[in-house]
Formats: C-alpha cells, sequence, structure tokens
C-alpha cells in the first residue's frame, strides 16, 4: 500500500517539531540558570518565615551599620550572600564556618529589613496567606499569627509565633522552626506592621473560657479557699503526730 505525504503535511509536522524544539530549549535554559543565594536560603526547609531581602538593601552599607562587629568572617560572609566569588580558595572547614556567618548575617539583615516598607510588603503577604501558621486557641478561631522575637541579643531566645487576637505568644507546631533565633524578626516586627496597617489588626476575641463543675461556674476564689483548707488540714494532722514532752507523758502517769 502506498502513502503519499502533501505538502501541507509536511510542513505541519515541521512546525510541531520546532514548536517541541523551542520549548525543549527554553526548558533547559531556564533549568540552568543559577538561583541566587539568598532564593536558595529562604526555600530551605525550615526557613520558610524568611523573605527575601533586596540586594539593594544590602548593598546599601549604611543599613549593615554594626553588623561586622557581630558576625565572625564578616567580608565572606557578605560576599557568600550576594553571589560574589571569593578572592581566595577557602578550606572546607573554613567554607563551613563562612557559610554558618552568611546565615546569622542575613538573619540580622532581615530583622531590620522587615521593618522598612518592602520588607513589610513582603511579610504582610505570607501573613495573609498563613504562611506562618495560625493560632491554637480556639476561641482565636484559626487567626494567621506572626513571627516574633522575645529578645533582640543573638541566641537568648528561639523564634516565637504572636497572635494579633489575643495578644499572647507560643511556640512554632513545627519542630524544625524550633532553632530559628527569634532575633532574626526582632522583638517589634508585628507591631510595625499593625501600626503601618491598622487595617489588620483583628479584633479581639469575644468568647472566653469559663471553668465549669457539674454544669456550675467555678468561682474565682474557690481554688484559694481549699487551697487554704488543705494547708490547714495538713497542719492539724502534723500537729496530732508530734512526739509528747516528757512533761506531757508524766502527767498521764
Amino acid at each position: 500500500v502506498g502513502y503519499t505525504v502533501c505538502r501541507s503535511q509536511v510542513l505541519c509536522v515541521g512546525n510541531c517539531l520546532s514548536f517541541w524544539l523551542a520549548v525543549r530549549l527554553s526548558t533547559i535554559m531556564s533549568s540552568s540558570e543559577e538561583v541566587s543565594w539568598i532564593s536558595w536560603f529562604c526555600s530551605l526547609r525550615g526557613n520558610e518565615f524568611f523573605c527575601e531581602v533586596d540586594e539593594d538593601y544590602i548593598e546599601d552599607k549604611f543599613n549593615l551599620t554594626g553588623l561586622n562587629e557581630q558576625v565572625p568572617h564578616y567580608r565572606q560572609a557578605l560576599d557568600t550572600i550576594l553571589d560574589l566569588e571569593p578572592d581566595d580558595e577557602m578550606e572546607d572547614a573554613q567554607s563551613d564556618l563562612v557559610e554558618q556567618a552568611a546565615e546569622m548575617l542575613y538573619g540580622l539583615i532581615h530583622a531590620r529589613y522587615v521593618l522598612t516598607n518592602k520588607g513589610l510588603a513582603q511579610m504582610m503577604e505570607k501573613y495573609q496567606q498563613g504562611d506562618f501558621g495560625h493560632c491554637s486557641r480556639v476561641f482565636c478561631e484559626n487567626q494567621p499569627v506572626l513571627p516574633i522575637g522575645l529578645s533582640d541579643v543573638p541566641g537568648e531566645s528561639m523564634v516565637k509565633l504572636y497572635c494579633p487576637k489575643c495578644c499572647d505568644v507560643y511556640n512554632p507546631k513545627s519542630s524544625r522552626h524550633h532553632h530559628m533565633d527569634g532575633v532574626y524578626f526582632g522583638t517589634g516586627f508585628p507591631h510595625m506592621l499593625f501600626m503601618v496597617h491598622p487595617e489588620l489588626r483583628p479584633p479581639k476575641p469575644t468568647n472566653q473560657f469559663v471553668p465549669r463543675l457539674y454544669g456550675f461556674k467555678i468561682h474565682p476564689l474557690a481554688y484559694q479557699l481549699q487551697y487554704q483548707a488543705a494547708a490547714s488540714a495538713r497542719s492539724r494532722s502534723a500537729s496530732s503526730g508530734r512526739p509528747r514532752s516528757q512533761k506531757q507523758v508524766a502527767g498521764y502517769k
């Protein structure tokens, strides 16, 4: 059986091949593009709370004032963050130290950046998407939370989650966030966000848990009265079991 191939069919196949090759080439080129250190670091498991700091902000030396005194290997760490080639070859041990210093430096820069308008905008988007999680308090009704530090001194406290509805702080649910330094977000970030965007602050919860026993509310003084009664009973028990003196024993003879 013979097959007849017309010119239009050949052109159609050629166009399809050209389109496929173009898509394939585009995929290869996009996959070969290098990812910046900042994008790579923020995409790591456990770093979901970070936003990507603008490189222009990092390149402005004024924004980094004083950080060179807090971070070891400061110059090399900064070059790592900005994807600059090191001047000298480093050994593996030194390379690890520089990488750790780069993570610390980025965190300290991040704490300053999230207080700027651009940083607040990025963190606000993550907050509205619920990227930081939700309050575990029942009456907060799944209120989104924000990361916060309890200290502005590195190494003193790990990151916590602040609920703007009940105004309390909680430990992150996932263990991968339990080792993230709270100083990377600072003690004032959530409050700055709501100062700049007051419309985002949720109303206070209207419901509050009320302890009950057999359907009756427990009076606030009930526990105190029970504690005093128990202490008094222990005191009487101790005095009744105390050994008698020699005079008391002689009186019974």
